[in-house]
């Protein structure tokens, strides 16, 4: 049983490794284990002191998380894939990891003189920034691929050849010392505020994150959801939704949450009858949406609040209802594929009992309420975070199955720090994109190229928009592609009547299920290895299980009392009923079914009653329900005849 356990632990971290380029980096042993090791803790216990005794000056936080970003990244990630032994390239490994902690020293050990000079830099300045913009490239392309940094350089190409280019885009260019000294040395380039939230808010929420796996919070969330839904009509599948939606707020992987609980979800949706491709996509669909559900949420929703200058609770109750509208679709999708296949419930022994999951890892449950408490409390996410972490620490010990030694400890803290690497180095590189933005007010440029090219149509404008994301999220991580068209593409929305918040939660969201979106559906992909099945099938039906997240940000651009924006108790009541139907009508008219299989008609009318009820407008609202209950009624007419023929 142990060597079985081993052996999919084992076959997991392959297929992360394949799909999520952040966890594949070298395995050490001896020595420079021990020194990776007592780097990763380090890197683990200095968020840990800054969270619960006061964050350091920005820069200085932000030079000391990049410092042990960079260190760790050139001694874990080699300079090629699958070249991980060339002792040269080590060498070079080594060289470059020393370089990384001088140029982020320098600037923690010299920010007094360089606040005192003001902006007159020295030519060791310059050098040092010169030196920095190369490792955080080179970081970036070992840890993320090659996308993000041709992007940034493109960036600060356009920097420095701002008098060659055409039309709008021509500026009147800038030095090299000066596009240097503006990314290094400011707070507005590498050290901006993507960085500074993933110094503070994302680590600890990624560290929370380790922690919870090392409990056993995940198998808690796949117990109970198994508890609460193995007894319905294809069980694993909605245990999976709910499993996933649950673990993906914390991890904010969707390939991670992908693989981590569906290898036992997978399985188990194939052993009740659901196809391989089809198991798949609703692993992968239900774990990405983790990085949209409230009140965690993934690290971009962490940099929003930062972006858009709001308290983060506001996007989370933003977010709410249009996340709980995802799942809900995804669930009831499940729900109709297995009346359709004619599915039964899992075997009543194979169920487990909610008391007894409880009992055994209950408590665990508590860090996870503690930070919905502080946060609705008026609490910083950092300081929910961190008691968050030592209630998980404290609270381990009151069971024996969840229990943390020494060792448990100091593997969770070197795992926390691994975790945040990729979105550290992601978010410092990104800064040159938001930085040669700022320096060159390319952002007002795209927002008039954007309105221009729409002809000031906010439909077309959205659609622009929703391609780009999709198109950067083929190459960028998440928090990346959503930094990068929140400086670009959502001033264009705001400035087309778009409110702030739901200009930037249309950019998340579409950000976020390009991880689902064919031909680079990292997430669906995953899944299809661990089921075995056809990958572009598995990315196309993981995107029909998802179609409400393609759906619904268009719906709130327009309406965005979906997001309760200055929505009264009547209305919102209003809004929670329609908008449910009106996923309930997606659900079935996408995956064809009802009551019974629907003719084409019938999808046709299904589908024109979800837009209708997910439109929040009394007109629309009456429309679609009447097109629903017709439906429902034709149905129900043919299966009442159908039942006094068999008589």
């Amino acid at each position: 049983m142990e060597e079985e356990e081993k052996l999919e632990e084992e076959g997991n971290e392959e297929l992360l490794k394949e799909f999520d380029k952040a966890t594949n980096y070298r395995k050490y042993r001896g020595l420079m284990a021990k020194i990776i090791t007592i780097i990763t803790v380090a890197m683990s216990l200095f968020h840990l002191y800054t969270a619960g005794f006061g964050v350091l000056l920005a820069l200085k936080q932000r030079a000391i998380h990049l410092g042990f970003a960079i260190v760790l990244i050139f001694l874990l990630y080699p300079f090629k894939k699958r070249v991980k032994e060339n002792k040269p390239l080590m060498i070079l490994d080594f060289i470059m990891a020393g370089l990384g902690l001088v140029v982020t020293s320098y600037i923690v050990f010299n920010y007094e003189a360089l606040v005192q000079r003001a902006g007159l830099y020295t030519t060791l300045d310059y050098v040092m920034a010169v030196i920095a913009i190369v490792l955080v490239l080179e970081a970036a392309r070992r840890v993320v691929g090659w996308e993000l940094p041709a992007i940034s350089a493109v960036f600060l190409f356009y920097a420095y050849f701002g008098q060659q280019m055409p039309g709008v885009l021509a500026h009147r260019g800038f030095s090299l010392s000066r596009i240097a000294s503006h990314m290094y040395f400011t707070t507005e380039g590498i050290f901006g505020i993507p960085l500074g939230v993933s110094a503070t808010y994302v680590f600890l929420f990624l560290l929370l994150g380790s922690f919870a796996k090392k409990t056993g919070l995940g198998d808690l969330f796949i117990d109970l959801s198994l508890a609460l839904t193995g007894r319905t009509s294809g069980g694993p599948a909605k245990a999976a939704v709910v499993s996933s939606g649950l673990m993906g707020s914390i991890s904010g992987s969707s390939v991670a949450n992908t693989v981590t609980t569906g290898s036992f979800t997978i399985p188990l949706m194939e052993r009740v009858g659901y196809k391989p491709h089809f198991s798949a996509a609703v692993e992968a669909a239900a774990s990405t949406g983790g990085q949209i559900m409230p009140p965690i949420m993934g690290a971009a929703a962490f940099i929003m609040a930062e972006f858009i200058e709001v308290p983060y609770m506001t996007i989370a109750k933003a977010a709410i209802l249009p996340a709980v509208l995802y799942y809900l679709a995804v669930g009831l999708m499940v729900h109709f594929e297995a009346k359709k296949l004619g599915l039964k419930p899992m075997p009543e022994d194979e169920v487990p009992n909610v008391m007894d999951v409880l009992k055994t890892r209950g408590h665990m449950l508590i860090p996870l309420i503690s930070i919905f408490y502080f946060l609705f409390q008026g609490r910083t996410p950092l300081n929910a975070a961190f008691i968050g972490i030592l209630l998980a620490y404290g609270l381990s010990f009151l069971r024996k199955d969840t229990r943390m030694s020494f060792e448990d400890l100091v593997e969770t803290l070197e795992e926390g720090a691994k975790s945040a690497l990729g979105v550290a180095i992601a978010c410092a590189a990104v800064g040159f994109i938001v930085g040669v933005t700022t320096l060159t007010g390319l952002g007002l440029k795209f927002t008039t190229i954007v309105v221009s090219l729409s002809g000031n149509n906010l439909f077309l404008a959205l659609f622009f928009t929703m391609v780009a994301c999709t198109i950067l999220g083929t190459g960028l991580p998440t928090t990346a592609t959503y930094i990068v068209l929140a400086t670009m593409a959502a001033p264009a929305l705001t400035k087309l009547g778009v409110p702030v918040l739901a200009a930037h939660l249309f950019v998340l969201y579409f950000g976020v299920v390009a991880d689902l979106t064919p031909p680079a559906a990292l997430a669906a992909y995953a899944g299809a290895g661990i089921a075995s099945s056809n990958p572009l099938k598995t990315g196309l039906t993981a995107v029909m299980l998802a179609i409400s997240g393609f759906v619904v940000p268009f719906i709130f651009a327009y309406s965005p009392e979906l997001l309760l924006i200055d929505a009264q108790l009547p209305q919102l009541l209003l809004i929670i009923i329609s908008s449910v139907l009106g996923v309930t009508a997606l659900a079935a008219g996408v995956l064809g079914y009802l009551r019974r299989k629907t003719t084409l008609v019938e999808q046709a009318i299904l589908i024109g009653a979800a837009l209708g009820l997910l439109i929040p407008h009394l007109l629309t609202d009456g429309l679609g329900l009447i097109l629903l209950v017709v439906v429902y009624l034709m149905q129900n007419r043919d299966l009442n005849l159908e039942a006094t023929e068999n008589i």
